[in-house]
């Protein structure tokens, strides 16, 4: 049997104490959703509130991954934040549109348009993905 984390890669690249980057790669079905969203709820959790979710590695969404994208906008919505898809691959971006999921979530086409759409996210710095962030580096 094939490990979930190895079907599903997740980077996180803080952009400041209240925004981060989480770039995806894999499929977003029913066995690696909630892996995404335990996830992303942890980094909403730790005070993340404008999230953008880079899909530009995603191979596959099922109705099961639309779903985490729901939940993980109204998460941020409950603390005043956004989320944002970016990078959404053309073979993805027919069934996010069908769906209705482009008009709830803000659709870009790069990481860096997502960003810039959100004054709240502030912009990408160098802060390595996944590395321990120290409390004096301001953020």
């Amino acid at each position: 049997m094939t490990d979930v984390s190895d079907m599903l890669d997740m980077t996180v690249q803080h952009l400041s104490d209240r925004s981060a980057v989480l770039a995806v790669a894999g499929d977003v079905d029913l066995h690696t959703s909630p892996t995404l969203r335990a996830h992303a709820l942890t980094l909403v959790g730790e005070g993340v509130r404008h999230l953008v979710l880079d899909l530009a590695r995603v191979d596959f969404v099922d109705s099961t991954g639309l779903s985490t994208f729901i939940t993980l906008l109204h998460a941020t919505q409950r603390r005043n934040g956004t989320l944002h898809l970016a990078a959404v691959p053309d073979r993805l971006m027919r069934m996010v549109t069908m769906t209705g999921i482009s008009q709830l979530l803000p659709v870009h086409a790069t990481v860096d348009d997502a960003v810039a759409a959100d004054p709240g996210a502030g912009a990408v710095t160098d802060v390595a993905a996944d590395a321990p962030r120290d409390a004096a580096t301001p953020g």
